[in-house]
């Protein structure tokens, strides 16, 4: 790494205030929160008109967002194909999802761990996200971009597009590099989900109509148990 790129990391370690008011809004992370706010805005504007317009296909989108911010891309792309919407509707709004998540929450703890703006409520979850991203900082570094690329991809339990833009933060990457390999890798990550479950769901719901909530359940509880292991396993790292 350039010592241009090796900046950020080294601010990362610091952890020293190193910037005012006027650095939220000029740095290349606000703009970025700026986009990801817009997205989300805009996004949520839409959804007001569906409920306006088609209440029921509003009330499945709704669900289908939230299962992806709180579940995972997998359980958001299961729920979405359960309530009978298509690759048209499913992919893109799995796509805006992701984006807005990792564009509001990347420039959040960058400013929270430069001590520019520190919340509260999040920093506990920011200090999480950093100890896993740094303990995949060395297996990543070793192969660059394309490392990051594959991490974001692989279906593995947090190897999503968050822990991956704060690695690439870790890292040094500037901004547009590491939102451009993050969201490049959630995107491809996406398309492979979506064709794989909705292949799956056409086979299941063939057989039995519950059985692609089922599989939706069945992802929830794999992510629940997986919540459970990761708090129990930092717990007990960080137990005196």
């Amino acid at each position: 790494m350039t010592s241009e790129q090796g900046q950020p990391a080294d601010e990362a370690k610091k952890g020293k205030p190193n910037g005012s008011r006027r650095t939220l809004l000029t740095s290349p992370e606000g703009r970025l929160l700026l986009t990801g706010v817009t997205l989300a805005f805009a996004y949520t504007v839409w959804l007001g008109a569906k409920l306006i317009l088609s209440p029921a296909d509003s009330q499945f989108l709704t669900g289908m967002t939230a299962t992806t911010l709180v579940f995972g891309r997998a359980a958001g792309l299961a729920f979405g194909y359960s309530t009978g919407l298509g690759h048209a509707t499913v992919i893109p709004v799995a796509m805006i999802v992701e984006t807005f998540h990792v564009t509001v929450f990347y420039p959040l703890f960058v400013f929270s761990w430069r001590h520019l703006l520190v919340i509260k409520s999040l920093k506990n979850v920011f200090e999480r996200i950093h100890d896993k991203a740094e303990s995949h900082k060395a297996t990543i570094q070793r192969y660059g971009i394309i490392g990051l690329f594959v991490f974001v991809w692989i279906p593995f339990w947090m190897t999503g597009p968050v822990v991956g833009s704060v690695i690439g933060f870790l890292l040094g990457l500037p901004v547009w590099l590491n939102m451009t390999v993050v969201l490049a890798g959630t995107y491809v990550a996406i398309l492979a989900w979506a064709f794989f479950l909705r292949e799956v769901h056409e086979r299941v719901a063939s057989s039995d109509p519950y059985a692609a909530m089922v599989l939706l359940l069945l992802l929830i509880v794999v992510f629940l148990l997986g919540h459970h292991l990761r708090r129990t396993l930092h717990e007990t790292k960080h137990r005196p």
